[in-house]
């Protein structure tokens, strides 16, 4: 079971002539960065709003957005400095870069903090309104995680098979992947050497010595051993396994680095090119895991 970092919840709730909207969209990011939107009069309740987010969300880009609407009209107004403001800057840039402004009273309007809507303190009940509907955006938006990390485990599962049965098709060259690199080097030692300049013992040591150092069954035993360890992390009943999973798949690279370098076959080198293709994808996938 494994989360993605992409998610969307949302919760609202209407009291009286009040309605109370949150909007949560979660993108990923190796941390927790929290950019919240809401009323002027929410200001004193962020901190509280952004511990309920990060302690739900655990990691990720988020972007908040939290209204509070009212049918009354006593309880709207417009800010004539953040306007003003707004408006200034606006149309300097329209000015530099020689764009029609239109009707720029729209765009003003929609603007943060230009008009006010429930500018008074909130009370306790509201308070406890607001508090429950960020949980039930969150646990929306942890489904949202869920229903996506779905995919992308069946993506996990597919590339790592992948890499698996390229591995296992490795065996089918090694012989004559050792065939070829003695017959390699003795023509290279022919050219160069008479048949009576060679010493047979000392030519013998030198080939041992030689497929020692090229010798890949260490890279495809852990590579496998990497590869099962992928898989059972994704079966692993915890929320936050990305950073965990990334760390698997680094290793499984070094492996298949190596076992490319030592591979001197042009079919492993194939095969390794295959793995290199799957991990890559596993890598795109494993920065959006949460």
């Amino acid at each position: 079971m494994i989360y993605s970092m992409t998610g969307f919840g949302e919760a609202s709730k209407e009291i009286g002539d009040k309605t109370f909207r949150i909007e949560v969209r979660s993108l990923n990011g190796k941390n927790i960065d929290i950019r919240f939107k809401a009323n002027s009069n929410l200001k004193d309740k962020e901190l509280a709003l952004r511990k309920l987010i990060a302690e739900a969300g655990k990691r990720g880009k988020f972007d908040v957005n939290l209204t509070i609407s009212s049918d009354g009209e006593e309880d709207s107004k417009i800010n004539p400095k953040v306007m003003d403001k707004y408006y200034q800057d606006l149309l300097s840039f329209a000015r530099a870069n020689n764009i029609e402004t239109g009707d720029i009273l729209q765009t003003l309007v929609r603007l943060p903090n230009v008009v006010q809507i429930g500018d008074g303190e909130i009370s306790e009940e509201e308070w406890e309104i607001i508090s429950e509907l960020t949980r039930e955006a969150m646990r929306n938006l942890m489904v949202f995680r869920k229903e996506e990390g779905a995919s992308l485990m069946k993506d996990f599962v597919t590339r790592v098979n992948g890499i698996q049965t390229a591995l296992i098709k490795v065996d089918d060259f090694e012989a004559n992947r050792i065939v070829s690199l003695k017959e390699r080097i003795k023509k290279n030692l022919n050219q160069h050497l008479s048949e009576e300049n060679i010493d047979r013992n000392r030519f013998e040591q030198e080939i041992l010595f030689y497929l020692e150092k090229l010798d890949i069954n260490e890279e495809k035993v852990r590579l496998s051993q990497h590869c099962k360890f992928f898989l059972e992390e994704l079966e692993v009943d915890k929320i936050d396994k990305g950073k965990k999973l990334n760390f698997i798949s680094q290793e499984m690279g070094r492996e298949i680095n190596t076992l490319g370098a030592k591979a001197q076959n042009s079919d492993i080198q194939q095969l390794v090119v295959r793995m290199k293709d799957e991990l890559e994808k596993i890598k795109e996938q494993v920065l959006n895991t949460l």
